[in-house]
């Protein structure tokens, strides 16, 4: 048994559930994971004009311990202030549950938040007096069977009472489920409406099905920053050491007697997972569980074919990854467009860094010159004459 093993010794001693729930309870910090959480975590903190935040990325990569570690480490943080302000919430966090219908059911949403916000005597709500719903009808009593605008009145008054940080909408992709009679815009706009009226940041984390939200109406584009939580590239050399490094680091963990080399099957690892460490975690759990049960001693690279992902499920997960990828990358020729659009020259594009405010100006200047006016024929333009002198042109058309 090497010295090497991160996991405690004494586990080695405890029954096969003990061990796999270990495992599957570590998390590590990696470097994309803290490249995104340190962005997210940023925005939250100073969250100056944004009221809406984009979390995407490939499945499995991680986007859900990304909300959980930062989550608890927004409620740490916010500890010594909770004396002062006991009815207050850090952060408030929920998953955006898949409607059953073709629409997505508001009620629903709103229901779970304000259980998220632990809202008091929810099922005995009392509408405004009086109430008017849409078909012209007044409430006054409680009623079981909140209407949409009602439950939407009480989410206000509980952010403003409990002034969480943030709003964490997990598998916010859910949300873009509708008819086809309904605007995609309208579901962003009343997410919009709620974070400003309320001065909370709402996150939306979800797959690059989210990417559809982002660039719906100007105002949304102004109000709205996107943090993209990445994969690990083989083309990149960093990348990959970063991958081999995460690997190891799992191996270590893996409360067995025995090494299992997993870094020598990187390729392999790597090629099942498309360098997603949330698809490695799961897939490795299963191993483990499968491992403990017949009583093995190490990871054997059958192991990991038995629990591995199908080709097939791989090149879908991979399909989608690349196209969520080429949606983020800024190509130099929408550059091109958003100059022309401003009426930027677009020759210095080539090397922005020799370009300066003064050049393009000079530039367009020296091209669109202004064009003299033409005088009459026969009559000289004007200009200043010395004086006490006569001009002879000038005498000469007086005397005519």
């Amino acid at each position: 048994m090497s010295s090497q093993n991160g996991f405690p010794q004494e586990l080695l001693n405890q029954p096969p559930a003990a061990r796999l729930s270990y495992f599957k309870a570590f998390t590590m910090a990696h470097p994309l994971l803290k490249e995104a959480y340190e962005k997210l975590r940023s925005v939250i903190r100073e969250p100056t004009g944004t009221s809406l935040v984009f979390v995407t990325g490939p499945a499995g990569v991680g986007k859900t311990t990304l909300r959980l570690r930062l989550v608890q480490n927004l409620t740490e943080e916010a500890l010594p202030t909770l004396a002062s302000t006991p009815g207050r919430i850090p952060v408030v966090g929920i998953e955006a549950i898949g409607p059953d219908s073709v629409n997505w059911n508001w009620k629903d949403y709103y229901r779970r938040l304000l259980f998220a916000l632990d809202e008091p005597l929810l099922g005995s709500k009392v509408k405004p007096d009086p109430w008017v719903d849409p078909m012209g009808r007044k409430f006054s009593t409680p009623l079981p069977n909140e209407v949409a605008p009602a439950l939407r009145q009480s989410i206000e008054q509980a952010l403003r009472h409990r002034q969480p940080l943030a709003v964490f909408i997990d598998e916010a992709q859910h949300m873009s489920r509708i008819a086809s009679g309904r605007k995609l815009q309208d579901q962003l706009d009343c997410i919009k409406s709620l974070a400003n009226m309320t001065r909370t940041v709402h996150v939306l984390i979800g797959s690059y099905e989210l990417l559809a939200f982002r660039n719906l109406s100007g105002q949304l584009s102004r109000r709205s920053i996107d943090v993209h939580f990445r994969r690990y590239r083989a083309d990149s050399a960093s990348d990959v050491q970063a991958f081999l490094n995460v690997l190891h680091t799992f191996e270590r963990h893996l409360p067995l007697k025995k090494e299992s080399h997993l870094t020598q099957h990187w390729d392999y690892l790597y090629e099942r997972t498309n360098g997603c460490v949330g698809v490695l975690k799961d897939w490795l759990s299963r191993t483990l569980a499968a491992i403990l049960e017949r009583g093995k001693e190490s990871v054997t690279l059958k192991d990991l074919a038995e629990q591995a992902l199908s080709v097939s499920q791989c090149e879908k997960m991979i399909t989608e990854a690349l196209e969520g990828e080429s949606i983020l990358q800024e190509k130099k020729e929408s550059s091109t467009r958003l100059r022309k659009l401003l009426g930027i020259d677009t020759t210095f594009l080539a090397d922005p860094g020799q370009c300066t405010i003064t050049d393009a100006i000079g530039q367009h200047k020296s091209e669109v010159s202004p064009k003299k006016p033409k005088g009459r024929v026969g009559v000289p333009n004007p200009k200043r004459y010395p004086i006490g002198k006569r001009n002879d042109v000038t005498e000469s058309a007086c005397n005519l």
